[in-house]
């Protein structure tokens, strides 16, 4: 936004581009000293509001009453966050409105006690009002650059120091020298917050245009070192932005799935994925691709051995795109075309036949010696020594050459898998 505007032409772009003419609350139904603050605010000034932005509302007292109010008269949900600081959330149309009581005397006051400048600005809902800039956060807006109020506010929450990185690295911003070196001495105050609202930080750092730095910076400065987190080898910080992944074939949807996992797996291992309190499913697309990386460092994917290359796509059945972005383009977009093909059987493997056709067929009880022999059927057919759908159309054919192959394993003329 033209920073040559007058403070009161200034606070009515914002307003025009922010439209509360289209908030799911009437501004008349808010009290006279009301203030959108923090992230819409900034988000205004940037050009870069959503849709539906998030609405962060400060209120000279009852906040929690008003939000009750609003839910009961706008037909919403209030839901308490902090009955002690008077704050609460109300969802209404695909909306969020966080309402909470100002802290200190003024508005000014209450900008202070925030985190990094560029969330401590606030436009008054009042007609004619302009914006209330106490720390600075309007010329670090400019600047592009993201800056502390203070080391003490960081402090109150120590998740501030993880969402610094994040916000740099989601706006684009610089972080400034003062701020990281607050955020480099503190990093161990970090392990007192719950495992899942780091983990919910680093989620929306992995998706940021500019995340990989930001996971970089996270591990320069020890921010999850409490938790085991590393750099994985087999895989650089270089390989996971956007260039290097389009460089390697992915398209836009499987960008948006594969980056942030391989993002997170270069720095978090499955067991500091479990310490975060992240999910199981998490949990071992994180080891698993963390395993396989090192496991390719120095080899092709051609290079594994049979038993290798079947658990590899047995495990990465979903996630090969995030492996292949460690890949040369070469090997990479090949491969990517063979895993796009949900037919193809070494990179979709499966048995072409189930257990409960093997039985009837073969006269087989359920046990061990099944599940071995489901195993190497799947392996004959990913290997090209089974027919599959492309090569023998003839679905009854297939069937019998797999059962023929059935036979031989059982009449062990066939190695166990």
């Amino acid at each position: 936004m033209d920073a040559g505007l007058t403070p009161e032409a200034f606070a009515e772009a914002l307003r025009r581009r922010l439209a509360p003419e289209h908030w799911p609350v009437p501004l008349d139904a808010l009290p006279p000293d009301a203030a959108l603050v923090g992230g819409a605010v900034r988000d205004a000034a940037l050009g870069r509001l959503e849709e539906h932005p998030d609405l962060d509302l400060v209120v000279g007292s009852a906040a929690i009453n008003l939000a009750r109010d609003l839910a009961r008269r706008q037909g919403g949900t209030c839901v308490v966050l902090d009955a002690e600081r008077d704050m609460a959330r109300l969802v209404l149309r695909g909306w969020t409105l966080d309402l909470a009581r100002r802290e200190g005397p003024d508005l000014a006051s209450d900008l202070r006690r925030r985190d990094y400048t560029v969330n401590a600005l606030a436009l008054p809902l009042a007609p004619g009002a302009t914006v209330v800039d106490a720390t600075g956060g309007l010329e670090h807006l400019h600047r592009r650059q993201l800056v502390a109020v203070s080391e003490a506010n960081l402090l109150d929450d120590p998740l501030r120091l993880l969402r610094g990185v994040r916000l740099a690295a989601e706006l684009g911003f610089s972080l400034d020298g003062q701020s990281r070196r607050w955020i480099g001495m503190h990093a161990p105050r970090l392990a007192q917050v719950a495992g899942e609202r780091v983990l919910a930080e680093l989620d929306k750092l992995a998706v940021a245009p500019e995340g990989h730095q930001g996971l970089q910076l996270a591990a320069e400065t020890g921010l999850l070192e409490s938790w085991g987190a590393a750099p994985s080898a087999g895989i650089t910080v270089e390989h996971l932005n956007v260039t290097s992944a389009e460089s390697r074939g992915l398209n836009a949807s499987e960008l948006a799935e594969a980056l942030p996992l391989a993002r997170l797996a270069w720095l978090l291992d499955g067991r500091a994925v479990a310490g975060l309190k992240g999910s199981r499913r998490l949990e071992q697309r994180c080891g698993s691709l963390r395993q396989w990386w090192q496991a390719l460092t120095a080899l092709p994917l051609e290079g594994l051995e049979e038993r290798e290359r079947l658990a590899l796509h047995e495990q990465l059945n979903d996630d090969l795109p995030a492996l292949l972005l460690a890949r040369p383009p070469e090997e990479s977009r090949p491969a990517l075309a063979r895993w796009r093909d949900p037919g193809d059987p070494l990179f979709h493997p499966r048995s072409p036949l189930d257990g409960r056709r093997l039985q009837q067929s073969l006269g087989l009880a359920p046990g061990p010696q099944l599940g071995q022999l489901l195993r190497h059927l799947k392996r004959e057919r990913a290997f090209g020594r089974l027919p599959h759908g492309h090569e023998h159309p003839a679905a009854a054919a297939a069937e019998e050459a797999a059962l023929a192959c059935a036979r031989l394993w059982l009449q062990g003329e066939q190695p166990a898998p």
